[in-house]
């Protein structure tokens, strides 16, 4: 029998008919606005009396925080995706800017109910969180309530809250002005064309190395361009940050990334630390690779670069179908959900011009569906990327009987269920090729991924530490930038790379994202944790899926130390659960240098 045809273009309309001209948007914007302040005079009227009546009030409260945060997150969801899919639709940029301030609203309600919070004394509390209502908060109140301690008064925090639309978000959408602007020229066939940035990173993977050499140039030259715009911007964010930071009394820029991810300072340093220890074998992988590719040294734009003339490609729909093959093998709940969103076309994957750089996956609430999106050239890359998405919608798809409340996990914990799926895939890719060289192609890739991982995402939290400490003393310029970057990819990289990427900093978006500052270790964390997860899985087999199942409902109601413990019995803190990890990866690596020794 004929598997469905997947469309390889998503369906936004379901959600809202005419992309950025509809109408029911607008009215789903009004809406929410009318949400938003009910809310907000709900937490105004409440007056803490330190008493039982508390308790019914904040589940009153509480009952309004999720009918308006499903809409706040349905328009953010929508918009999102209207900007990746058409980097030119300049309606779509004036509604991000309707979205965020709805979000500023939300926050600034939040902010003064979490300052309510705070101000309850800790008797009145204990009795609170044990009301039967509240009690599968407790976590994630007593977390709100915490960090509200820590910050300012009410009055200040809604007044940064305010001033963060047109200056902090506001300086964190420019880049997505900048990039939509970027055409990256190449040659093809002796005919000149453009890419778009999306289009021009997928080239990096092309077997013709002086195609990506061209490429690479060009982006460099082109961002190059751009630098002095972008390092306003950075700068401005930065700069914004840690004036934030110095009136709340916080000396360490790591400590609000550290604290949205739930998680202590000595798990990153140890992390950190354990991946310093044993990059040798990675070395080792990128020299070899060279030797490959009959060269000195690799270049930056040789790391993806695959080692035989023939590319392995798969069709998207062969791609769909292998994931769901390798999906059933792990268990039925994560192949249904994965067979609904290809079904349903929850997915945008064409390679065409116009779209935005990169994947992610985002969640419509008011429909309890997924979107993914992503640029598909038929790369095992792709295949892989494609899984992680996967991985994204399936963590959410999990929670979904949860409270909203006890559903937003952490960055570090979402990387570690799109991982988790990643590597489903790409081990069964190996073990499935046809060939030696099919296999040595399909390990490589998935060597790339340590290297990227521990190398590519190590210098990026390097460059970031480094850039904070000089932007304390005042605006750095972007010929500094430029600096930074390179040693920090000389270093991360352990001095393989014959030439590296100092404009790095300009065309990567994860930089210029407000949400959540630091959009890098936790990256690293999730693929080192989801290793020790997929060991687990690996030991027991199909019916681990339960088991998985109940990890990820508690990965927003906890620490990742108190997850680890429970799920995995393992200390974070101790190098022991790292090093564990790490040697999963070089296990790759080894079979990689024993399979090409002799080429």
């Amino acid at each position: 029998m004929t598997a469905t045809a997947y469309s390889l273009v998503w369906d936004l309309d379901v959600f809202f008919k005419d992309g950025s001209g509809s109408a029911e948007f607008e009215q789903h914007l009004q809406e929410t606005r009318k949400h938003i302040d009910t809310f907000s005079n709900s937490i105004h009227n409440w007056k803490p009396s330190n008493s039982a009546a508390d308790a019914a009030e904040i589940s009153k409260i509480i009952e309004l925080f999720q009918q308006t945060a499903r809409k706040v997150r349905q328009a953010g969801a929508f918009v999102s995706c209207l900007q990746a899919q058409n980097t030119e639709d300049k309606k779509a940029k004036d509604l991000r800017g309707a979205t965020t301030e709805l979000s500023a609203g939300f926050q600034n309600a939040l902010t003064v109910f979490d300052q309510k919070l705070a101000s309850l004394d800790q008797s009145a509390w204990e009795q609170i969180i044990n009301d039967q209502e509240l009690n599968e908060l407790s976590f994630v109140l007593s977390e709100r309530r915490e960090n509200a301690s820590e910050k300012l008064s009410q009055e200040e925090e809604t007044v940064i809250n305010a001033l963060a639309v047109d200056g902090y978000h506001g300086w964190g959408q420019m880049y997505d002005v900048i990039v939509g602007n970027i055409k990256i020229p190449y040659t093809e066939n002796g005919e000149k064309k453009q890419l778009s940035v999306g289009q021009a990173a997928n080239k990096f993977s092309s077997p013709d190395r002086k195609l990506r050499k061209e490429v690479f140039d060009n982006w460099e030259k082109l961002w190059g361009s751009q630098s002095d715009y972008l390092s306003k911007t950075l700068n401005h964010l930065a700069g914004f940050r840690l004036n934030v930071y110095k009136l709340r009394g916080w000396d360490d820029y790591l400590k609000e990334p550290l604290d949205l991810n739930r998680m202590k300072k000595e798990t990153l340093e140890t992390m950190w630390d354990v991946i310093s220890r044993n990059k040798a074998p990675l070395v080792n992988y990128l020299e070899r690779k060279a030797k490959l590719l009959g060269l000195e040294k690799l270049s930056w734009y040789d790391l993806d670069a695959p080692l035989s003339e023939s590319e392995t490609k798969l069709t998207y729909q062969e791609g769909a179908e292998f994931i769901l093959e390798q999906f059933a093998h792990f268990g039925e709940e994560m192949t249904s959900y994965s067979t609904k969103a290809f079904e349903e076309k929850w997915i945008e994957a064409e390679d065409r011009p116009g779209k935005a750089p990169g994947g992610f996956h985002t969640y419509f609430p008011e429909d309890s569906q997924s979107r993914i999106f992503m640029t598909y050239s038929g790369t095992p890359s792709n295949v892989s990327t494609l899984a992680h998405e996967l991985g994204h919608g399936f963590h959410t798809y999990a929670m979904r009987d949860l409270h909203l409340l006890n559903r937003n996990y952490a960055m570090n914990v979402a990387e570690t269920a799109s991982t988790f799926a990643e590597m489903i895939v790409s081990d069964a890719a190996v073990k499935n090729a046809g060939s030696e060289d099919e296999k040595l192609a399909l390990l490589e890739d998935k060597v790339q991924r340590s290297v990227a991982l521990l190398m590519n995402i190590h210098a990026r939290f390097l460059f970031e530490t480094r850039f904070y400490e000089e932007r304390k003393q005042g605006n750095v310029s972007s010929d500094r930038l430029n600096e930074i970057m390179a040693a920090a990819q000389k270093e991360a990289y352990g001095d393989a790379l014959d030439e590296y990427h100092p404009s790095f900093w300009a065309s990567k978006l994860h930089f210029f994202i407000t949400g959540v500052p630091f959009y890098n270790f936790p990256y690293t964390f999730g693929y080192l944790f989801s290793l020790g997860i997929y060991a687990q899985a690996l030991k027991e087999g199909k019916g681990y899926e339960e088991k998985y199942i109940a990890l990820l409902k508690d990965t927003a109601s906890m620490t990742v130390e108190d997850l680890a413990m429970k799920h995995l019995n393992a200390d974070l803190t101790r190098p022991e659960f790292w090093e564990s990890a790490v040697q999963l990866c070089m296990d790759d690596v080894e079979e990689f240098l024993e399979l090409t020794k002799d080429k």
